[in-house]
């Protein structure tokens, strides 16, 4: 017998790649923090021998789910300002809050409190794009999760940088720090078309050229947005950003909720991906993403939650469940976007878009083991025909109880082994009182 690592027994295991599979009594081997097989459970017993067993008879394994798009650190600011319109939340409550409390202090805990919420969902990468992203890092390391940390670039000063200039030169410290790390990389993060100007985005895309990382940001997430640009510079975000040489592979568009059809098609055609956020949306009424639309085209679509400020959770069951409801009712189909697809966005669709689905995003011999457990043993998870479609409709994030990142065991049973959560909170506490008494 073969000595290993881990050896889980699942009830059931999704692998996502290939597609629209579900493995019963089926286990995986894990070693040196990779799978190294899938295969049923009986043969497992008698090839492989480990002192780590896991026996999930009641659950699901999937591969860890991917945040493709957060703002960390701002679950802080999470229920401060809810029920409003996108410009006015951003102008007269969010900015200023920002302004006033920020800080490396501010991020380290925020993003923190992210990043065990995550982990108890079931995420396992989560893609950032926020101030201090050297913090963020450092907090992501030392949780042990999976994550692409965006160097934030805006043409006004903030307590992170005072230019367009020095956001990306200290954003390329943080590449250079962390450009070998086995979980930690780094992507481009220009926060919108209205708040960077032409000179800084031209550099971005020579700079991401060189360095084959990505391009993370909000491009058409309102109407305003759209009208400003035209009025601005006489074309909408999207031309902009092609006539800059964005439009690429390496570019990673969220939100997108307000597209043409000649639109969609150029951007599948120039192998963009694009994230969708359907909850933040719905709460600051944004508009709706073409998902059908944008995937019948061959184009690649993602799943994010957005802040916390704006969703109010970093939940990806909630994600998974919303993006696949909504995406019916807008393309009045009942078939647009089955469960299996809303799991493949929030799994291997997120990995390619961040450009790591050749570690991660799947159940596949040769990647991380990145992993998460569902328990569908519940009465509420009753009868279960097919397993994907309880994951996505009737289970929720309440229903993970163990998550492993590169083999390392991040939840076991419901409680965090890298995280203090009762630090978390108390710190949490602080925070709020401060803000609270403003």
């Amino acid at each position: 017998m073969q000595n290993i690592d881990t050896l889980i027994h699942a009830r059931w295991i999704i692998p996502v790649e290939p597609e629209n599979i579900v493995h019963e009594n089926y286990s995986l081997a894990i070693h040196e923090g990779h799978i190294i097989e899938l295969l049923p459970t009986d043969q497992a017993k008698e090839k492989y021998l480990s002192r780590n067993v896991q026996n999930l008879t009641e659950h699901a394994l999937i591969p860890g789910l991917i945040n493709t798009h957060t703002h960390a650190a701002m679950s802080l600011f999470r229920g401060l300002s809810d029920d409003l319109p996108l410009m006015e939340w951003l102008n007269d409550h969010i900015w200023p809050a920002e302004g006033k409390w920020v800080n490396s202090e501010f991020v380290q805990d925020g993003t923190e409190l992210a990043i065990a919420e995550m982990i108890r969902g079931g995420t396992t990468t989560f893609s950032d794009m926020y101030f201090f992203p050297d913090v963020a890092a450092h907090v992501a390391d030392k949780s042990g999760i999976r994550a692409v940390v965006g160097m934030i670039i805006i043409d006004f000063p903030t307590v992170w940088a005072s230019s367009a200039g020095e956001y990306i030169s200290k954003g390329l410290e943080v590449n250079e720090r962390y450009r070998h790390h086995p979980r930690i990389t780094t992507a481009f993060a220009p926060h919108a078309p209205y708040t960077v100007s032409d000179e800084p985005l031209q550099q971005i895309n020579t700079l991401a050229e060189q360095l084959d990382i990505p391009v993370h940001i909000h491009l058409h997430e309102t109407d305003d947005e759209i009208k400003q640009s035209i009025e601005n510079h006489k074309e909408r975000p999207l031309q902009r950003l092609t006539r800059l040489g964005l439009l690429s592979p390496r570019l990673i568009a969220v939100h997108m909720t307000h597209l043409s059809d000649d639109e969609i098609s150029q951007v599948a055609q120039a192998g963009a991906h694009v994230v969708h956020c359907p909850e933040s949306n719905l709460k600051l009424a944004s508009g709706f993403c073409p998902v059908h639309k944008i995937m019948s085209t061959g184009g690649n679509v993602a799943l994010g939650t957005d802040g916390a400020a704006s969703n109010n959770d970093l939940d990806m069951f909630g994600e998974m469940r919303t993006a696949a409801l909504l995406a019916k009712a807008v393309a009045n189909d009942a078939s647009a976007l089955p469960a299996e697809c809303a799991l493949k966005m929030a799994t291997l669709n997120g990995a390619q878009a961040l450009g790591i689905d050749d570690k991660t995003g799947s159940l596949k011999a040769g990647k991380a083991a990145d992993i998460t457990a569902v328990h569908l043993g519940s009465l509420e998870n009753q009868p279960i025909y097919h397993p994907v479609s309880q994951i996505v409709y009737t289970s929720g994030r309440h229903n993970v109880t163990d998550v492993w990142v590169a083999g390392q065991h991040l939840l076991k049973s419901g409680m965090l082994t890298t995280l203090n959560e009762d630090k978390i909170k108390q710190k949490t506490m602080r925070w709020q009182t401060c803000i609270a008494e403003e």
